[in-house]
């Protein structure tokens, strides 16, 4: 028996298949097409490429300064980023192969927290430096997320320290001594910045931490009261420079909690530029509320959302901090 033609509006099996075919490949060639097009090209593909950038996950190297850079990170205004700027350039260093040491000397152990060290009242910390006479590489602590970080932790214990200081002999140059000692012990070993993280006041142990600094970073809040008492620190500044350590130098002007939605910001940002110059470190930090929720899980925000804009911006003025380190050391050469 002859096949029955097929009826008019059927298509055979076999031209169906070949159809099904060349549109199945076609379309797949297009799909394929149109996802390597927009491969890069959504906010969460953007945020995770970010996000490789600050964990530096290419093991790209940052220059390494000819000597230890030793910041005191000071401002006796509260609340201008100074525990959150310290540990996240701090870790954005670490991330990029160079050898950081942090000293918490705030009382609060914030910075401590910040890098999941603890510091409950009792464990040894900088108070058993101070006070004690530990060498600080007894007492430094490594910092779990990335093997090139320290911290030197602070507990409640040092809240008296202001107090038992004033008998000391000598009590101005306690930390410098013990930074200088550390230094030396630990040869080519040594880190290449110690960032010194003060509490908000101008007592001795702001003063202990200005004698053992070699540069300052000043954090300021782009608000309306951020350069309130700010000639005060400078003047202390000066004074130290004077009289106990003739070697210490502004070299950082660092713009925090800055919201790009309101010209207040932008007008103490200007104010801030127009009195330092190039002392200010040309990317700014957002307000950004992973910053602020970083410490609560004992991380930076550089680690627990590499992605965010806080994260991003503390990056970039880590680098910037790092070629200044570099051009310096270059010119010095």
């Amino acid at each position: 028996m002859s096949e029955t033609a097929p009826r008019e509006g059927e298509v055979s099996r076999e031209t169906a298949s070949a159809q099904d075919d060349g549109v199945s490949r076609e379309t797949s060639d297009d799909a394929g097409e149109v996802s390597r097009e927009t491969e890069f090209d959504t906010p969460i593909a953007r945020e995770a490429a970010r996000a490789v950038h600050v964990m530096n996950v290419r093991q790209e190297q940052w220059p390494r300064p000819e000597t230890t850079r030793v910041f005191t990170v000071a401002n006796q205004k509260g609340g201008v980023g100074k525990t959150t700027s310290t540990v996240n350039i701090a870790a954005a260093l670490a991330l990029h192969g160079l050898r950081v040491l942090v000293i918490d000397l705030d009382p609060q152990g914030n910075a401590s927290t910040a890098l999941g060290i603890d510091h409950k009242v009792g464990t040894e910390s900088v108070y058993d430096v101070l006070l004690g006479g530990r060498p600080i590489a007894e007492i430094a602590r490594p910092v779990e997320f990335v093997d090139t970080l320290w911290c030197l932790p602070a507990t409640l214990d040092l809240a008296g320290a202001d107090i038992e200081l004033t008998s000391q002999v000598a009590r101005e140059y306690r930390l410098q001594r013990a930074l200088v000692e550390y230094l030396r012990g630990q040869g080519d070993d040594a880190p290449d910045y110690v960032l010194i993280d003060c509490p908000p006041s101008l007592g001795l142990l702001t003063l202990n931490a200005l004698v053992a600094g070699r540069e300052m970073l000043i954090p300021i809040q782009c608000e309306f009261y951020a350069l309130e008492g700010l000639s005060q620190l400078l003047n202390t500044v000066e004074l130290v420079k004077s009289h106990l350590n003739p070697g210490l130098t502004v070299t950082t002007v660092l713009l925090t909690m800055y919201d790009s939605r309101t010209r207040l910001a932008d007008e103490v940002a200007d104010e801030v530029r127009n009195h330092f110059g190039d002392l200010v470190v040309e990317s700014v930090i957002p307000r950004n509320v992973r910053v602020s929720e970083a410490p609560g899980y004992g991380q930076t925000v550089m680690t627990y959302d590499a992605g965010s804009r806080g994260a991003i911006g503390y990056l970039q003025a880590a680098y910037e901090i790092a070629q200044r380190g570099a051009r310096n050391s270059e010119e010095s050469g």
